[in-house]
C-alpha cells in the first residue's frame, strides 16, 4: 500500500485541454496549440517585413497602416499590387508543399519520403514542358501540364511499386529512379526549344516566386479547396496509420484505401503548388519533421507542417532576395538547405540505426 500511496504520476508530456463550444469539444495539446500560436506570429511577422522591403522600402508600421485600409495611395500600389501577390504565394504554397510532405511521410512511414524525392516535381515539370513545348506559355496550359504531369508519374510510380501493395522504402527507390529519368527528360527538352524558351522554363524549373500575380495563386487556392476539405474528412483516418496497419485494421480502418486517398491528395496538391512556382525542393521534405521536433508529437502534424512550410518559403524568398548579393530563384536556397538537412537526417539515422 506505501508503494502505491508514494507513487506519482507518469508525465509523458502530452498535456491537454478540452476546447468546447457548446455540444462541439476537441482535445488540443498545449504544446502544439503554443507552438503553432508562434510559428503563426513568426509568419506574419515575416510577411509584414517582405511587404515592406524593395527598391521602394516600408517600415512595418507604415505597411501595417496599409493592411488596415489607410496609408499613402503610393504605399497602398506597392503593398498590394507589387508585393501582396509574391507574399501571399510563398505562405500558402509553402504551406501545400509542407502539407503533401507530410502525407508522403505518413502514409509511407518514412521521413525521406517527399515529392522532389519521389519524382513528382520532376514529373509536373515534364507537363509544364510539354505544354512550352506543343502549344503555348499560357499559365492555364501550364498548370494543366503540371497538374496531369504529377497525376500520371505518381500513377506510374505506384503502379511499379504495387506488389500486392505499396511499401515505403520500395516507393521511394522507384521514385528516385523515376525522377533521375524525368530530370534528364527535362534536360533534353530544355536542349531542342529556343533559347528564350528554354531561359525561362530553366527558371521557373529551379523554383521561383519571381512574376507571380494574383490571379494563379487566386487559381490554385480554388483547385486545392477540395482537397483541403477531403483531408479535414481523411485526418482522423490517418491518425489511425501512426499505430500500424494491422491495429488500423482491428479499429474498423482501410489503411490501403487511406493511404491511396491521402497520396492522391498530396499529389494534387504538389502539383498546384509546382504550376505557380514550380518545383521548389526541401519544403515538403523538411517542414513537417521539423514541426514534429519542434513541437514534440509522435505523429505528424498537419497544420504545424503546414506553418513552418509557410515560414521557410518565406524566408527562403527573403533570402534569396534581400539578403543574397545577387538575387536569385528561390529554389536555389531551398535546395541548398535541403542539401544540409538531407545530411544532417541521414547522419542522425546511421547514429540510431547504430
Amino acid at each position: 500500500m506505501s508503494l502505491l500511496r508514494d507513487a506519482r504520476p507518469v508525465d509523458v508530456g502530452y498535456r491537454r485541454r478540452i476546447l468546447r463550444a457548446g455540444s462541439f469539444a476537441v482535445p488540443v495539446r498545449v504544446r502544439s496549440l503554443s507552438v503553432g500560436a508562434v510559428l503563426a506570429a513568426a509568419v506574419a511577422l515575416l510577411g509584414v517585413v517582405a511587404l515592406g522591403l524593395g527598391t521602394y522600402p516600408l517600415s512595418a508600421e507604415e505597411v501595417v497602416r496599409v493592411l488596415l485600409g489607410g496609408g499613402e495611395p503610393l504605399d497602398r500600389t506597392v503593398v498590394f499590387e507589387w508585393r501582396m501577390a509574391r507574399t501571399v504565394a510563398a505562405i500558402v504554397l509553402g504551406g501545400f508543399l509542407a502539407v503533401a510532405g507530410a502525407l508522403f511521410q505518413t502514409a509511407t512511414r518514412n521521413p525521406l519520403a517527399s515529392p522532389d524525392i519521389l519524382g513528382l516535381s520532376n514529373g509536373a515539370f515534364t507537363g509544364m514542358l510539354l505544354m512550352i513545348v506543343f502549344f503555348s506559355a499560357s499559365w492555364p496550359l501550364m498548370t494543366a501540364g503540371a497538374v496531369a504531369g504529377g497525376l500520371i508519374t505518381a500513377v506510374l510510380i505506384w503502379a511499379l511499386a504495387y506488389r500486392g501493395g505499396v511499401q515505403g522504402f520500395r516507393l521511394i527507390v522507384i521514385g528516385i529512379g523515376v525522377a533521375a529519368m524525368l530530370a534528364s527528360a527535362n534536360t533534353w527538352m530544355l536542349l531542342e526549344v529556343e533559347l528564350e524558351t528554354a531561359m525561362f522554363a530553366s527558371a521557373w524549373g529551379t523554383g521561383t516566386l519571381n512574376g507571380v500575380t494574383g490571379p494563379p495563386v487566386a487559381g490554385a487556392v480554388l483547385c486545392a479547396a477540395p482537397l483541403l476539405v477531403l483531408l479535414v474528412i481523411l485526418s482522423p483516418r490517418l491518425r489511425q496509420l501512426d499505430l500500424g496497419d494491422d491495429v488500423a485494421t482491428a479499429t474498423g480502418e482501410r489503411p490501403a484505401i487511406v493511404r491511396a486517398l491521402a497520396l492522391l491528395i498530396a499529389v494534387g496538391l504538389v502539383s498546384v503548388a509546382t504550376a505557380v512556382i514550380g518545383p521548389v525542393a526541401f519544403i515538403a521534405l523538411a517542414a513537417p519533421q521539423i514541426a514534429r521536433r519542434i513541437a514534440g508529437t509522435p505523429y505528424l502534424s498537419l497544420t504545424l507542417s503546414a506553418l513552418v512550410g509557410a515560414l521557410l518559403l518565406l524566408m527562403s524568398d527573403l533570402i534569396a532576395q534581400h539578403v543574397l548579393p545577387v538575387a536569385l530563384p528561390v529554389g536555389v536556397v531551398t535546395v541548398s538547405l535541403g542539401g544540409l538537412y538531407l545530411v544532417i537526417t541521414i547522419i542522425q539515422e546511421i547514429r540510431r540505426r547504430a
